[in-house]
Order: structure tokens, then sequence, then C-alpha cells
């Protein structure tokens, strides 16, 4: 079943191949550390034509527009979601952001043209198939803030998964820090990491971590209160 998801997502996104977007969310993740599986692909774009395109082409893929929409995502503002049913009830799906990323935990916004100039074309890989696109794909710092600034449980399994790798730790908690209260989001996150359930929870989307491995990412984010 989720071979079939990821499968169909990856057709989607060749489908797609000619218009401007950037990946964010659970695929971009996929760019930059063990692959994990997400039903949903978000994107965003900059404008309404762009939209307009995108949304055409992938209707005639089989997609069909959502309109009660908004408690399926993290996010808030103006996005449109696409929803392909390939039988026994399995569904995946499009989200696509239009002119701004804004999460519906922290009320924080990020525009369109910040996650386009923080992006770069980069290798999606699969879990689940061996196949690899060339896409762009919002860069690992800017999907480090955008995660941060949600801090659902889901995003802080990913950023921790992400941490070790980061490049520009004053960059991120200066972005952070323009949106919400990094400390507050901070304390947040170390609470869930340090957890006796957080490893659980982590190898039950990511597959068995070694403890060393573990600790070099739970080190990289506590890192970040430096």
């Amino acid at each position: 079943m989720l071979q079939l998801r990821e499968k169909e997502i990856f057709e989607t996104l060749k489908k797609m191949n000619k218009f401007k977007f950037v990946i964010i969310g659970g695929y971009a993740i996929n760019a930059y550390t063990l692959p994990r599986f997400s039903v949903d692909c978000d994107i965003v774009v900059k404008d309404e034509e762009e939209l307009k395109e995108i949304e055409e082409v992938l209707v005639n893929f089989g997609y069909v527009k959502e309109e009660n929409n908004k408690d399926k995502t993290s996010y808030y503002g103006d996005f449109l979601r696409l929803e392909k049913d390939l039988g026994d009830n399995i569904k995946v799906s499009i989200n696509i952001l239009i002119k701004e990323v804004l999460d519906r935990q922290t009320n924080a916004t990020f525009s369109a043209g910040w996650v386009f100039d923080n992006s770069e074309i980069r290798t999606l890989r699969g879990k689940t198939i061996t196949e690899e696109l060339k896409l762009r794909i919002i860069n690992l710092d800017a999907l480090f803030v955008l995660k941060f600034v949600s801090c659902r449980l889901t995003d802080i399994r990913d950023i921790f998964m992400l941490a070790p790798n980061i490049n520009n730790k004053e960059w991120i908690k200066e972005e952070i820090s323009k949106k919400y209260d990094f400390n507050k989001l901070f304390l947040k996150v170390e609470e869930k990491i340090t957890s006796k359930q957080f490893k659980d929870s982590l190898q039950g989307v990511y597959g068995i971590i070694d403890n060393k491995v573990l600790e070099k990412h739970k080190k990289a984010i506590l890192s970040l209160a430096k």
C-alpha cells in the first residue's frame, strides 16, 4: 500500500515537472535524511496562474479538488488540496500553497518568495521505491526553520533527523525568532526529544536507529540553545 502511494506521488510529480514550484513538508525531508513515507505532497507556488495550470494537469491525471480541506493539513491560508483515489480506500493528495506558507500552530507566515529564494534543484528519493527525481526542493536550513516553527510531533521527529546536517545555526535561529519565540519552541522540542517515548516514536517512522546515532542527533538539537 505504501509503495503504491509513493509510486503515484512520483508519477504525479513527473507530470508537474515543467511548472515552477518548491517541494516542502515530508517529501522534502527525504532529500536530506533517511526517507520517511508521507501520504501528502506539499508544494508552494508563487501565483494563481501557475496554480491553475498545475490544477488542470492534476485533474486530467485523476485528481479531484477537495473543498472542505482545512482540517486535513498543518496549513492555514490560501491553498488547494487535490486528492486521487487509487481504489481499496487508498488515496494520495497534493497540497498546493499559494503565495505563502501559513502555519496552523503559530500563525507564522513564510512568503513564497522566501521559500523560492531558499530552494535548489535536488534529488528526491522514495522510501519504498528506487526511483529518483530532480526537482526544486526547499533547502535544508529553511526546511528546518519551517518544521521548527510548526513544532508538531511529526515536525520534531523530522528536525531531529535533520539537525546534524544543518549549515548555518545562527541564520536558522534568527529566521525562527522573526516568526515566533525561539526559546518557547526550543523548550517544547527539548521536552519531546528527551522523553522516554521519543525513541519509539522516531523509529516508528524512520526505522531502527542506532543509539550512537540517536545521541549524535540529540546533541545537535540541544546545541541550538547555545
